[in-house]
């Protein structure tokens, strides 16, 4: 298989090193996987700017995480599981939370009809169950939140998909195993 490589600045179009240089402005770096998808400025471009347009959309940013954590896991992304248990833990949560909102549940009732959802919705390409999607309803969201939730799990899986393929290196520290639990029907 190819290997893929991440690519510096000096090696992506001028479009993308500024969008290098706004990354690196406002947090600090440029994550390897903005890097990668960088090789495409259009994609990382669209990317970013879907991923700042949910910041508007129904769910908060602990909410986000929590979606992001859930999808990575049954997309078996390491980088994105990494990255969302850091950015999780910076947003609240335990690193036990972390890793029962990667199983798809949470304690908290609202978070649980997010993630279970999120991860039905992961797991069977959009066609979830209509016990996850009426306990998503029972916790008083919308027909507009559920479409942000889709919108949520699309970007996550762009993602995913994109390290998954690259299999670039993760510099985020790893985040712990953890297998989803078999659901007794």
């Amino acid at each position: 298989m190819r290997t893929f490589e991440v690519p510096t600045r000096e090696q992506v179009s001028p479009e993308a090193q500024g969008i290098f240089d706004n990354l690196k402005q406002q947090v600090g770096m440029v994550p390897n996987l903005y890097a990668t998808i960088g090789y495409s400025a259009n994609a990382l471009s669209s990317f970013l700017t879907f991923q700042g347009a949910q910041a508007k959309g129904t769910f908060n940013a602990k909410e986000r995480e929590a979606v992001y954590l859930a999808v990575s896991q049954v997309n078996g992304c390491a980088y994105c599981q990494a990255a969302h248990t850091a950015l999780g833990k910076m947003n609240g949560f335990s690193e036990e939370e972390t890793i029962e909102l990667r199983q798809g549940r949470s304690a908290d009732a609202r978070l649980n009809a997010i993630v279970k959802l999120a991860q039905d919705i992961t797991e069977n390409r959009g066609r979830a169950s209509e016990a996850n999607v009426e306990a998503f309803y029972a916790q008083g969201f919308d027909n507009a939140a559920l479409i942000d939730l889709i919108a949520l799990v699309s970007d996550k899986t762009l993602a995913n998909y994109v390290h998954n393929l690259t299999q670039i290196a993760v510099d985020f520290p790893a985040a712990q195993p953890v297998e989803l639990e078999a659901e007794l029907v």
